[in-house]
């Protein structure tokens, strides 16, 4: 196994930060700052540069905000789909085709979805007659037809 290696400083940064503006007591502290500069208001005469300091500091850490917590989100989303995979993958009857789902078209995915559609119908409907739901349900051949059509599942590692 190889050893772990050391996040760079943008990630470590995004991660800090992401937990750090999603706790209460950060809320509380923004809540705070806002409620201090609208009671200032009357010490600055509701001037212009009053309002453009809280104007100017929303739109700056908003703007930052939105990098680093989609930075965050890609890099959790991109680690759940890895572990999903994983999980496809050491499944003995899963099919491994579905690994990379996410990289496929709009078009391919609900071929796909309708194939599991159509899987749920026909165990609702052995359900209804009393037989069992449970197992392995194989892919019949027009099923087998359509995933061999499907043109996407050129991921490159990231």
């Amino acid at each position: 196994m190889t050893p772990a290696r050391i996040p760079s400083i943008f990630q470590r940064i995004a991660k800090a930060t992401s937990r750090l503006a999603g706790r209460p007591a950060t809320f509380a502290l923004v809540v705070a700052m806002v409620l201090l500069w609208a009671v200032s208001g009357p010490f600055f005469h509701y001037s212009d540069s009053w309002q453009l300091t809280i104007n100017t500091a929303t739109t700056i850490i908003t703007f930052l905000m939105v990098f680093l917590i989609q930075a965050t989100q890609n890099r959790d989303a991109e680690a759940i789909q890895i572990k999903l995979d994983e999980l496809i993958r050491c499944q003995q009857e899963a099919h491994n085709s579905l690994l990379d789902l996410e990289e496929l078209e709009e078009e391919d995915l609900k071929t796909m979805r309708g194939n599991y559609l159509a899987l749920a119908a026909n165990a609702r409907q052995a359900v209804r007659k009393g037989e069992p739901d449970t197992g392995v349900p194989q892919i019949d051949e027009p099923h087998r037809k359509v995933v061999g059509r499907i043109k996407g599942g050129k991921r490159k590692p990231r």
